[in-house]
């Protein structure tokens, strides 16, 4: 990483990308997309032909299919047969599970395989089309020259949108979700609930997928908060947020009650499970993310204070 600060190590990618495309070293790098699914039958092929038609030939798609009902996993297979491999890494393989035992769950098996078989960064995706694939390799430059532990795809920087689909009480609901989560841990992540995410591979094994104990939605928040514990610096890019127009939403009654008592777990077992030291050069204390010039630019958050 050179002497220049994350911020403006940020903003010289963002103009670095304002062509459209990474430099070849980079869009080189081991990229693995981790895309969790359940009956996404009507979601995937669109998603997973998108994903392996960007101009990143390190990338690679892993879908962790918690055995669909409707097929999913079948047509997972028959697209990973379809795309052959490139620098010797497959483009596409499934990771099949046997039971659904939640959205967090299939993210850390996801995370662990895709580590253990190589990448370099880790992508949290939806399979639903909420999350940009057009924004993929933005996150990727990003991280590559901020040096970042953590780049969020963020609805709530500026720049940041959501859904029209989205009615005022879903969004005022995802807002309250947000400030709950970020005012009781203490982080400056604005969209600490969002999950789409990109991990630099050091910082998937710090947060210890092993011991996570989320299975819901309440991972996105987990994870994050256990990054900024051990001194990643956490980037948010704007991203537009799309709402799902095939299938339909995992969320549900016990999905929200471990989002509304996971955030207090987290901060009461502070003191027990003990939520290791900031870097040196990390902030400290809680506060907002800063935006960067332009609507489009991102914005840092780093260091512990005291999708919704």
């Amino acid at each position: 990483m050179t002497d220049a600060s994350p911020l403006d190590a940020a903003e010289h990618a963002v103009q670095v990308l304002g062509a459209g495309r990474l430099p070849e070293e980079w869009a080189a790098t081991p990229l693995t997309v981790v895309m969790p699914t359940y009956n996404e039958a009507g979601n995937l092929p669109g998603m997973a032909d998108a994903l392996l038609a960007l101009p990143l030939p390190g990338l690679s798609l892993l879908v962790v299919d918690d055995s669909s009902p409707d097929g999913t996993g079948d047509i997972a297979e028959e697209h990973a047969r379809r795309h052959a491999e490139t620098s010797g890494r497959r483009r596409m393989s499934v990771l099949h599970r046997t039971e659904k035992d939640g959205l967090g769950r299939a993210y850390a098996a996801g995370m662990a395989h895709a580590v253990a078989e190589g990448a370099h960064y880790v992508l949290q995706m939806d399979a639903d089309g909420s999350h940009p694939v057009a924004k993929v390799a933005e996150l990727l430059g990003v991280a590559l020259a901020t040096d970042a532990g953590v780049v969020v795809g963020s609805r709530y920087v500026q720049g940041g949108t959501l859904s029209d689909a989205w009615g005022a009480h879903r969004k005022l609901l995802s807002r309250w979700a947000n400030a709950y989560a970020g005012t009781i841990l203490g982080t400056r992540v604005r969209d600490i609930t969002g999950g789409f995410n990109l991990w630099r591979a050091d910082a998937v094994r710090a947060v210890d997928l092993g011991s996570v104990d989320s299975a819901g939605y309440s991972f996105q928040v987990e994870m994050k908060y256990r990054a900024v514990g051990h001194g990643f610096d956490v980037m948010e890019v704007p991203i537009h947020f799309e709402d799902r127009t095939v299938g339909e939403s995992k969320m549900n009654l016990m999905v929200q009650l471990e989002s509304v008592v996971m955030p207090w777990k987290l901060r009461l077992g502070r003191g027990a499970r003990g939520v290791p030291g900031r870097r040196p050069g990390t902030g400290s204390g809680p506060g907002p993310s800063s935006g960067l010039g332009p609507p489009s630019g991102p914005g840092s958050s780093s260091g512990p204070g005291s999708s919704a």
